[in-house]
């Protein structure tokens, strides 16, 4: 059953310095497009009603990436200053950022990650459908049976999430624990993320 946009964010976690990969993932390109406009338009596309780029590292690159891209008016920032601590922290500073809204707070957010490039909007709203736009939603992507993103964080999860966020852990903590449902997409995409440039390959 499809959602209603309105009170979905996308949550992309873009602010990394790539070290192994030769530069942020962010900037990195598959046919012409960065990855981050990419991801972003993914999750635009898959039912998201907007969505929040988490950025880090060359921020201000990333930035007018986006700025200059086609269909990007859904699209905000935000920084993380501790960002070279690891993912957890990007992922506390969107969230942060969120629950500022006040009363525009979305009821979902859905996580994804700049560096999966295969991972298009018929992922997303597989995810959405199955899911559902609640408080108390709670889903994750699988990729042949393993647990992937994006993940659909429901409003009532954000401060379990934050209070376990550390490094490069992310979620992973709270979500062991929660357990939330998995939503099959290995039929779409394959998940996997990119550490390696092709130059490195």
């Amino acid at each position: 059953m499809a959602t209603s946009s309105a009170r979905i964010t996308g949550l992309l976690l873009a602010a990394g310095a790539g070290r192994r990969f030769g530069g942020p993932k962010a900037l990195a390109e598959t046919d012409g497009e960065a990855w981050v406009v990419r991801s972003a338009r993914a999750l635009l596309q898959g039912g998201c009603g907007d969505v929040l780029v988490v950025t880090g590292a060359e921020s201000d690159q990333v930035e007018r990436v986006l700025a200059g891209a086609p269909g990007m008016h859904q699209i905000a920032t935000t920084y993380c200053g501790t960002w070279e601590q690891g993912m957890g922290e990007s992922l506390k500073a969107g969230l942060m950022s969120l629950v500022s809204r006040g009363r525009t707070v979305p009821l979902v957010a859905v996580v994804h990650l700049v560096d999966l490039p295969d991972v298009g909007p018929e992922v997303v709203a597989r995810l959405l459908d199955a899911g559902g736009a609640r408080g108390s939603s709670l889903s994750r992507v699988a990729y042949d049976g393993v647990p992937g993103h994006p993940v659909l964080l429901g409003q009532d999860h954000w401060q379990g999430v934050l209070g376990q966020a550390r490094g490069d852990a992310g979620a992973r903590t709270y979500l062991r624990r929660a357990r939330p449902d998995l939503v099959e997409c290995g039929d779409l995409a394959t998940g996997r993320d990119v550490d390696e440039s092709e130059e490195q390959r």
